[in-house]
């Protein structure tokens, strides 16, 4: 199933094609993996925050959120570059879900209470390339680490 969904992901379907439930939310996951090992740090925090990412966007239990956090693992080792991987998720996940992406993003970025230059450094780019202004994500940055009970990060 999941050796499907590379295949969809990255290989020579077209760019433009939709993905959906599942596929859009494993992508999604392997992009919080991306950033998540950014640092070489791939914390137990940072695996614990993408599952109730995951739950919380789908109505998932956490068993179903790690199993897909699981799968997610194994794309992003397959992923190419993070350019060329973010420029698929953004062609094929609608415009008005980019927000609510790179808010959790945000979230993984400081699930271990940890600032990482490299991390943060991962999201502004992938902000970019979605087409979000650095503005867009200094403030859904600071939405975030507020309701994550975070001084501003």
């Amino acid at each position: 199933m999941f050796r499907n969904l590379i295949s969809r992901l990255f290989g020579q379907d077209e760019p433009t094609t939709r993905l959906s439930g599942q596929d859009a939310e494993v992508a999604l996951a392997a992009l919080l993996v991306r950033v998540a090992r950014a640092d070489d740090r791939y914390s137990k925090e940072e695996e614990q925050r993408i599952d109730r990412i995951l739950a919380r966007r789908r109505g998932l239990d956490m068993t179903e959120a790690a199993e897909r956090r699981a799968a997610a693992e194994m794309i992003e080792a397959e992923a190419p570059d993070t350019v060329r991987f973010t420029r698929l998720i953004k062609d094929r996940i609608a415009l008005e879900d980019r927000s609510e992406i790179l808010a959790a993003l945000w979230e993984v970025t400081y699930a271990d209470g940890t600032r990482s230059p490299a991390e943060e450094s991962l999201v502004r780019l992938v902000a970019g390339l979605m087409g979000v202004s650095d503005l867009d994500s200094g403030l859904i940055r600071q939405r975030v680490t507020r309701e994550m009970g975070l001084d501003e990060a």
